[in-house]
């Protein structure tokens, strides 16, 4: 990969909106469980357009799961999600639908997640993942659907962007 000055400045800055506006969602208790609506998951929409955001979110996300209270599970699975969810966006090339990678993989990884830490994988998994999945699925939907799109409007626009966002002939 090849990472210049300002690929990894971009990087940072991602990581730490990602951090801040989870703390944001954590103050509004919006952050963690099954019903949850993450502010920093609108982010995830980005690499659509800004392939090297992909890495500050997946920063981001660590440091801010360090606060999970899932503990190491949140932390390791969470990420994950975030990792994947940005690499598949990465390779998306339309706009309309940089929500789908974000929304599928967390619906699917954290719901499996929350209902493996409450139930492990007890005769009442499978039940309580498909509430997880679709209420954490529905948070994620929120986030980038509607700040997300707002994001992809507002990003492209910005002139210490240019050359940097995809099609962008600068």
């Amino acid at each position: 990969m090849n990472f210049s000055t300002k690929k990894l400045v971009v990087s940072a800055v991602v990581a730490a909106l990602y951090v801040l506006l989870g703390l944001l969602s954590s103050a509004l208790g919006l952050a963690w469980g099954p019903v949850q609506l993450r502010l920093s998951e609108a982010l995830c929409v980005l690499p659509c357009i800004l392939p090297g955001s992909a890495l500050g979110l997946t920063i981001g996300c660590v440091i801010f799961n360090l606060l999970s209270p899932y503990g190491p599970v949140d932390l390791i699975c969470g990420s994950l999600a975030t990792l994947v969810a940005a690499l598949a966006t990465a390779k998306i090339k339309k706009p309309a639908l940089a929500w789908l990678s974000p929304v599928l993989c967390n619906a699917l990884v954290i719901g499996a997640m929350l209902a493996w830490y409450e139930t492990g994988f007890s005769a009442g998994f499978w039940r309580l993942f498909g509430f997880n999945a679709l209420w954490v699925g529905l948070g994620e939907a929120l986030s980038c659907c509607l700040l997300g799109a707002f994001l992809l409007k507002l990003v492209p626009k910005l002139p210490s962007l240019r050359g940097m966002i995809k099609g962008d002939p600068s």
